[in-house]
């Protein structure tokens, strides 16, 4: 009876194999269970995301802004015509009171009507109008720099993710693996159970081996498909739990980055630094702005013009005008309470902070890049590291499970050698997805990232 009731639960222990877990040789995902709708490739996630990414798409817009403000209209270099046209009245009701006493009354009503076309044009403003103009197309220039970082980050955060879920799904083929030994485990147990060649002790082990694989492998089922999701997310799809599968099915690593070169490179292309750079000029842009005040302007203005009176009272009941008006003014601020000299002052000490600032973030991106680097390299050493102790978890486990097969070793040394082959893998696919994002985070700093083949 204790037998009987040891292999039902065997048999429906059996069948709660994940159906994922033995899609692999059926041609469908071995997520979902279904067949396999599309694969994407890291190009086509990128391509993808910046035509749907909303930050992309906002930033788009933030940077056709800049350059639309970037005119010399804007910067007020050109002059500005404008027509008018208006129209009065009064209405007075008179009263004439005189020496005899006598009061007289009268009424009128004046009207009139105007209209003209005026020009404004401002010649001189102290160089004011050309740091502006200039300020604008640095503003144009910022707003691409802005765009191009965004486009950075982006790409950084797609392939980041992309690679993500490449070692997600790995950590997913090496626990169906690890399923399916225990299964193969488990089977063994029970075949040498009903010749009495093993303990029930061993088999219940088994059992609870077996049952925690398949926990761990639903819980990575629940984590691939989490990845996938935030990969749909940053290509802003509609379906945003479309089953997107990677192309690719190994993290493709690049082991000959030049840390000199890429100091370089971050010193001439980094987009965080040559926005320093922009601020810095802007700030040298506001100081021409400012001492334009030292100087005088000069504004000059015409039109031409109709008008028209009507009157109920005088020597003539009608009165009309029309011509052109010319005219110019020329002046100087001598004295402003001081406002000149303290904006100037301020100007100066914000033209010395962007310079400061400059500095301190070349300072940064240095350490960042050190930081980095060593990252990078200890990981390249700990890659060929975790490569060998692969091979002999292997080897040590095709050994183990042979010799589990002959009796010769027990249920527990055999787990023991299938936990060590299930940590040596994960622990290769760590490093390996280490190393891309030290990888990735480099080309970023050095601002390679869009224009290399990740």
């Amino acid at each position: 009876m204790h037998k009987l009731m040891i292999v039902r639960v065997m048999i429906v222990l059996a069948a709660a194999v994940p159906r994922t877990a033995l899609a692999a040789t059926a041609g469908e995902d071995p997520v979902t269970g279904n067949l396999i709708e599309k694969h994407i490739t890291l190009a086509e996630c990128i391509e993808t995301g910046l035509q749907n990414n909303f930050s992309v798409r906002i930033m788009r817009n933030l940077e056709q802004q800049a350059v639309n403000n970037a005119t010399r209209g804007n910067a007020g270099q050109l002059p500005t015509l404008g027509l008018n046209a208006s129209y009065g009245g009064t209405w007075y009701d008179n009263r004439y009171h005189y020496p005899d006493g006598e009061v007289t009354s009268a009424s009128s009503l004046n009207n009139n009507v105007q209209a003209g076309v005026d020009l404004n044009w401002t010649v001189f403003n102290g160089f004011s109008i050309r740091a502006t103009y200039e300020k604008l197309q640095e503003m144009k220039i910022r707003g691409a720099l802005d765009m191009r970082l965004t486009l950075e980050d982006f790409v950084a955060s797609v392939a980041s993710e992309y690679y993500h879920l490449i070692r997600q799904r790995v950590r997913l083929s090496n626990l169906r693996q690890t399923v399916s030994l225990s299964r193969e485990r488990l089977r063994i147990v029970q075949e040498s159970f009903h010749i009495g060649a093993s303990s029930g002790l061993d088999y219940q082990q088994a059992q609870v081996d077996y049952n925690a694989d398949t926990s761990d492998y639903l819980t990575q089922v629940e984590l691939v498909r989490r990845s996938v999701i935030n990969l749909n997310k940053l290509m802003a799809l509609e379906d945003i739990e479309r089953r997107n599968i990677p192309a690719d099915t190994a993290i493709a690593l690049n082991c000959c980055l030049d840390k000199e070169q890429l100091w370089m490179n971050t010193l001439r292309n980094n987009t965080v630094l040559l926005q320093a750079v922009s601020e810095r000029t802007i700030s040298e842009l506001d100081m021409e702005r400012v001492k334009s005040r030292n100087y005088p302007y000069l504004r000059l203005n015409a039109g031409y013009g109709y008008r028209q009176y009507w009157y109920t009272d005088g020597n003539y009941d009608r009165n009309n005008q029309f011509g052109p008006t010319l005219g110019a003014s020329l002046g100087f601020a001598l004295y402003d309470g001081g406002n000149r000299k303290r904006e100037q002052a301020n100007a100066k000490l914000t033209i010395e902070n962007s310079r400061l600032r400059q500095e301190q973030l070349e300072n940064s991106l240095r350490a960042d890049l050190a930081s980095l680097w060593m990252a990078y390299d200890n990981n390249l050493n700990l890659w060929d590291i975790e490569k060998s102790n692969l091979r002999v978890a292997r080897s040590n486990f095709e050994i183990a499970m042979e010799r589990y097969r002959l009796r010769e070793l027990s249920g527990i040394e055999l787990r023991e050698a299938q936990l060590s082959l299930l940590k040596s893998e994960e622990r290769l696919s760590t490093v390996e997805y280490n190393i891309k994002v030290c990888e990735i985070s480099l080309l970023l700093l050095s601002g390679d990232i869009l224009t290399s083949a990740l």
